[in-house]
């Protein structure tokens, strides 16, 4: 994936943490067929797959991670 642009490691082990402690997050993100989309829901995974990192979350939505804008959970705005 050649257009991928990685995120820094201290994002990435944020969303672990949210994962781990199983917090629901919101989150905004750039979606490829609507534009900014915004959904709520636990973090269940975070994993590289083709070149890239995806946040997969409980609701069945995978994010690939450089298209995070904005990220809420446990009081704190992540992102």
């Amino acid at each position: 994936m050649s257009d991928y642009t990685p995120v820094s490691c201290g994002l990435q082990d944020k969303l672990e943490a949210i994962a781990t402690l199983h917090r629901t997050a919101k989150i905004t993100y750039q979606s490829d067929t609507d534009g900014t989309a915004t959904t709520e829901s636990k973090v269940v995974d975070i994993y590289a797959s083709n070149g890239a990192d995806y946040c997969k979350l409980g609701n069945g939505t995978i994010i690939r991670l450089d298209k995070l804008e904005t990220i809420h959970a446990g009081g704190e705005q992540i992102l």
